[in-house]
């Protein structure tokens, strides 16, 4: 099935693999939690546990250095995508008020991003990612 978007994540390349997980997974959330039939109907095993939904269309994690992911950011932002963003000052915080606190402290020019992820249509988000390469 081809879909009308994509799902797209991006990585700073230096993080270490529990960063790389933790960042994937609170960027995710906020593109789960802001766009409604994104997410589908819950799974049922045949025994009849039931599991949580998750998305309905894949999620392309891609990486870049420090430069190639603020790109990305830029042309999101140059496109009218709002991506949610994770920086590197978010590390050192410990809940959502905090975070947000981290965030409002800095312009944007000056963000230590270490993650971006969005949803927009797949022409727009090729344009976004062009020249990064998918995650190994």
């Amino acid at each position: 099935m081809q879909f009308e978007t994509k799902i797209a994540v991006v990585l700073r390349d230096d993080l270490v693999v529990w960063q790389k997980t933790n960042v994937t997974a609170f960027l995710v959330s906020g593109i789960a939690g802001t766009v409604p039939g994104l997410v589908g109907e819950p799974y049922r095993d045949a025994s009849g546990n039931e599991y949580l939904p998750m998305f309905i269309q894949p999620v392309l994690v891609y990486e870049a250095d420090g430069s190639g992911l603020r790109r990305a950011y830029e042309r999101a932002m140059d496109r009218g995508v709002i991506p949610a963003i994770y920086t590197a000052d978010l590390f050192t915080t410990n809940h959502d008020e905090a975070n947000r606190a981290a965030v409002a402290r800095v312009d944007a020019q000056d963000l230590d991003l270490v993650g971006i992820a969005f949803r927009a249509e797949r022409k727009t988000v090729d344009k976004v990612v062009d020249r990064l390469r998918l995650h190994p």
